[in-house]
């Protein structure tokens, strides 16, 4: 009997997977979606004291808090905030996200700001951080609140509508080693932070938020809090403006520039790209048609009746029988051009002029006047 030869074994190299590692990748490629998780009930009712305590003689219904006395004795009588708000933790959908869809116009919560708030999801009011494209009314700031023709002598309070500040003035901060570095970790937490600027002499910071609402948001936010040393009690207030004129010649271009962005993204595309200078491949294809080397005329490439195949016949033909015409080695000392006076000649020749028919003489038509003789 003759020996079969059987063939060598070959080994799979084969890239092709069996169906079950298909499953397998495909259910490893597809992204889970993560929900949204309701907003965190941040205190119990009933556990929030309402009442400040008298730091004064004199209270004010205004400002919400007392005046008069030793004015050392206010400021040693300013206690810790209760609470505090956690975006990592606390953050999360409320009914504000539902109706803000009817009503754009849905603020944010000032008790989910201090960390105070005890209704949850449950809460009419937004439990996130202020982003760009929330824009209020130049008279509210981001919780609803109306805002004032000027600051409060304390540069406390909403602020005033007159000026965009985006600066907060923190005082009462323990200064350490790396100051700048906990002052930034810290107010980082509730929006992009522009710049920030620490006095080490005199235990104070300035921290300028890109975004107003986002100042506004950290105002409340890091009142009457503390950094990582728990016995101080921040003094967080409005900034005033920088009295220097490169500040304000940087903040007046700021200005501009934010305001040409908003316009820019209110215009169509192809208009932005028109206005810069920047060619449209629409348009392109737009202007010939799908023809080869056909350029439609400025009437029709800037909004005119589309030609009929007749009339675009007829301009061929005119083209074709149209003399060429020599320019002159001369410039041109006129308003117009060499090129434009021989297009204005053949345009001339082209028009035929009209008969118009005359009146038929009635000779001289003295009969038709008097005489003096008559009378």
């Amino acid at each position: 009997m003759s020996d079969q030869v059987q063939p060598p074994a070959v080994e799979e190299t084969s890239l092709v997977k069996p169906e079950n590692d298909k499953k397998v990748v495909s259910t490893a490629l597809t992204k889970k979606k993560t929900k949204r998780r309701p907003a965190r009930v941040q205190k119990e009712p009933g556990t929030v004291e309402d009442q400040l305590p008298q730091s004064g003689t004199v209270f004010n219904i205004w400002y919400l808090k007392w005046s008069g006395g030793d004015k050392d004795d206010a400021f040693f009588s300013q206690r810790k905030s209760e609470g505090r708000c956690v975006i990592a933790t606390d953050a999360g959908y409320t009914k504000a996200d539902k109706s803000r869809v009817a009503n754009p116009n849905t603020f944010f919560c000032l008790y989910f700001a201090r960390g105070l708030c005890s209704r949850g999801k449950n809460c009419e009011y937004l439990h996130r951080l202020p982003q760009l494209t929330d824009i209020f009314p130049p008279n509210l700031d981001c919780f609803g609140r109306d805002k004032f023709s000027d600051y409060r002598d304390d540069m406390g309070g909403v602020g005033s509508f007159l000026r965009q500040n985006r600066t907060l003035y923190v005082g009462r901060i323990t200064v350490t080693e790396g100051i700048e570095e906990i002052v930034a970790r810290h107010f980082s937490e509730w929006g992009e932070v522009e710049k920030i600027r620490v006095l080490n002499n005199r235990g104070v910071a300035f921290v300028t938020y890109v975004n107003e609402a986002n100042a506004q948001f950290a105002k409340e936010a890091m009142a009457h809090q503390s950094l990582d040393n728990d016995k101080e009690v921040l003094n967080v207030r409005w900034a005033n403006e920088d009295p220097n004129p490169a500040a304000k010649v940087r903040e007046k271009r700021r200005l501009e520039e934010q305001a040409a962005e908003t316009i820019r993204k209110l215009l169509p595309k192809a208009m932005v790209d028109e206005l810069e200078g920047k060619p449209s491949s629409k348009r392109i294809k737009k202007n010939d048609f799908g023809l080869e080397g056909f350029e439609a005329p400025e009437s029709v490439r800037y909004g005119g009746e589309v030609p009929t195949v007749e009339e675009l016949e007829d301009d061929q033909e005119a083209e074709s029988t149209q003399p060429l015409a020599i320019e002159d080695s001369k410039p041109g000392t006129g308003l117009f051009s060499s090129d434009s006076l021989a297009r204005l000649q053949h345009v001339a020749k082209s028009i035929k002029p009209v008969a118009v028919p005359l009146p038929k003489s009635t000779g001289l038509g003295l009969a038709d006047y008097g005489s003096d003789d008559d009378e």
